[in-house]
């Protein structure tokens, strides 16, 4: 309100020469850093972060929140003469065992170690989905000849066919491949439905950018992707970085 408000008599904010002023104070519970229980409050701990690796601790908290990939990595065979700093097999385990069990934040420097990471490797902003794919492609490798060989691609294998149809001439070319993530673009995409939208969108092969088709030689075609299967977990890398070339630096949408 305007100040000449509070000093006006009439209006009733000023009593013997003090000035009267009504006002609601929402109190709200502090939480204490220091005393703080996570284990207690939410029945998890959290995971120390070395400088910049943010993303690896989301990804490695979405992994040990599936159950099956969890007891995959458990069933994982190790030596007694492996250490948790050159096995990624048993640092995982050991960080999967402290955060089911411990009742404080784990670390993970044990298992940056067994990526062969330096101390600055884990001060270095890296890609989460290059990680996720190293990570899964390195235990596919130790899980082949053991009980639980193939489970990565139960968890994360899908599989999608890439086509292209010619317009005016009956010629088609279909590429079957399979897919352990997505990138989806979020640029002008109202929701995730959108990006899936915008993924499988219809492209025109015309004019310059006609279509190769063998003995039909260049034709008019259709280029496009079809889903054939979704694995049990599919991984969505959304696209929220893009390089802009007039400013020659990444944006985020």
């Amino acid at each position: 309100m305007p100040l000449s408000e509070l000093y006006d008599p009439s209006r009733g904010y000023l009593v013997n020469d003090t000035v009267v002023v009504e006002a609601e104070v929402a109190v709200r519970k502090m939480v204490d850093y220091w005393t703080y229980d996570s284990k207690k409050e939410t029945g998890y701990v959290g995971l120390k972060n070395q400088g910049a690796t943010c993303y690896m601790n989301s990804l490695l908290q979405t992994l040990y929140h599936i159950p099956y990939f969890r007891k995959a990595v458990y069933h994982m065979p190790t030596t007694e003469n492996d250490m948790p700093s050159g096995s990624i097999p048993l640092a995982l385990q050991s960080l999967f065992y402290k955060l089911q069990y411990s009742d404080n934040s784990v670390a993970t420097k044990e298992l940056t170690k067994s990526f062969g990471w330096d101390t600055y490797d884990s001060f270095m902003q890296h890609d989460v989905q290059e990680l996720n794919r190293v990570l899964c492609e390195k235990l596919e490798d130790k899980m082949k000849g053991t009980v639980v060989e193939g489970t990565i691609e139960q968890l994360f294998e899908g599989h999608h066919i890439n086509y292209i149809e010619c317009i005016n001439v009956d010629y088609k070319s279909n590429r079957k491949e399979s897919f352990y993530d997505l990138q989806l673009d979020v640029k002008g995409c109202r929701d995730v439905y959108a990006s899936f939208d915008k993924y499988v969108e219809v492209e025109r092969l015309e004019g310059d950018n006609k279509y190769q088709a063998e003995q039909h030689g260049l034709q008019d075609a259709r280029k496009g992707v079809l889903f054939l299967d979704f694995p049990p977990v599919l991984q969505l890398q959304l696209k929220r970085f893009e390089y802009d070339y007039m400013r020659d630096t990444m944006v985020k949408d």
